[in-house]
């Protein structure tokens, strides 16, 4: 036997309301008093009701979907991230679509055709790597406030975003390396043309000129976030003449990449080297040795990008015209664990 759908004529008559309160009910609640509302979920309840959320969002022409551009999603770093958008946006009633724009990246006329088509309201990219002008075409398609940058960002592009202070973030990690004695500090870096490498590469060489330690420029080496360019790094640190007592590394997997083919060349951290990584994912803690990093709160960045998202999308956006848009920094920290100790001494 069929079972015959409630309508919203059902829900009306068990609450004794009009069915445009029902609808105010869903839509507006705060129009309405305590006791109405509670009257309408009530007879929600009972009549099994279910909105039509394809029909609603036909009517209002909006999807309730928003993209999420993540330039690898087999990196454990962006789990968190979404965990805290998808709260946020799930919260307000809104799916979330994820791509993984690592390879081939993103080709702007498709992303696009997800507003153009109203298949999404909103998006949001975590990608960096996307071209300055094809994301001014994008903002100007797209409208202010329905694109927002988190984690990444593209310098330049006049849309708004939430990043962590990864300038502190190097302050942080040099300081600390500093403190225990190190005064040879050699720092592995991301791919040569992210955001993410330029910020944390300054602050670091800001915070080494402060303490006016040493520089070589072999203690630069260049790397790509990924474990095999710690493992590559750790063979020319392992070559070097002039061997450095401390590596800051730019991201928790090139640490542990390092970590790996220092011990596999003879060296013990922290014995003989420390080591201090940038993220703080869930393995940093289990490592052996536990990593030293730099915490990015991450569920934080998350669910501010996705708030900061969802202003973008709501009748007060006035604020997202602004020429450069508005940037959230979100605040690190320094977490000491067993991959760092005093400077060896001979």
């Amino acid at each position: 036997m069929v079972q015959k759908s409630v309508k919203i004529q059902d829900v009306a008559k068990v609450a004794g309301v009009s069915t445009a309160t029902v609808s105010r009910a869903l839509s507006n609640p705060e129009l309405l008093s305590e006791s109405t509302r509670d009257a309408v979920l009530s007879a929600i309840r009972t009549t099994g009701y279910r909105v039509n959320r394809a029909a609603r969002s036909l009517r209002r022409q909006e999807a309730r979907a928003v993209l999420v551009l993540v330039p690898n999603l087999g990196n454990p770093f962006f789990s968190e991230i979404l965990a805290g958008m998808t709260a946020v946006l799930g919260g307000a009633d809104y799916s979330v679509l994820i791509t993984d724009t690592k390879g081939s990246g993103a080709d702007e006329r498709q992303l696009l055709d997800y507003f153009r088509d109203a298949r999404v309201d909103g998006m949001i990219s975590l990608d960096g790597g996307l071209d300055d002008d094809e994301l001014e075409l994008l903002r100007g398609q797209a409208g202010n406030g329905r694109v927002v940058f988190a984690c990444e960002w593209v310098q330049g592009a006049k849309l708004p975003s939430v990043r962590s202070d990864n300038l502190e973030g190097a302050r942080l990690a040099v300081q600390h390396l500093h403190e225990l004695g190190h005064r040879k500090i050699a720092h592995i870096t991301g791919p040569q043309d992210n955001v993410l490498t330029h910020a944390r590469r300054e602050g670091m060489l800001e915070e080494r000129a402060r303490l006016g330690l040493p520089a070589r420029d072999e203690w630069i080496v260049r790397g790509d976030f990924s474990l095999e360019s710690g493992q590559d790094a750790g063979a020319r640190i392992l070559a070097m003449e002039d061997r450095p007592t401390a590596v800051f590394c730019c991201s928790d997997q090139v640490a542990f990449g390092l970590i790996s083919a220092l011990h596999a060349g003879g060296l013990r951290v922290p014995e003989d080297i420390s080591v201090i990584g940038f993220d703080d994912i869930e393995l940093s803690a289990f490592y052996v040795p536990a990593l030293t990093t730099i915490r990015q709160n991450r569920r934080q960045l998350g669910q501010a990008a996705a708030q900061l998202l969802l202003d973008g999308l709501g009748p007060d956006a006035g604020f997202l015209n602004e020429a450069t848009g508005p940037v959230q920094t979100i605040d690190v920290d320094l977490v000491v664990r067993a991959s760092t100790s005093a400077v060896p001494h001979d």
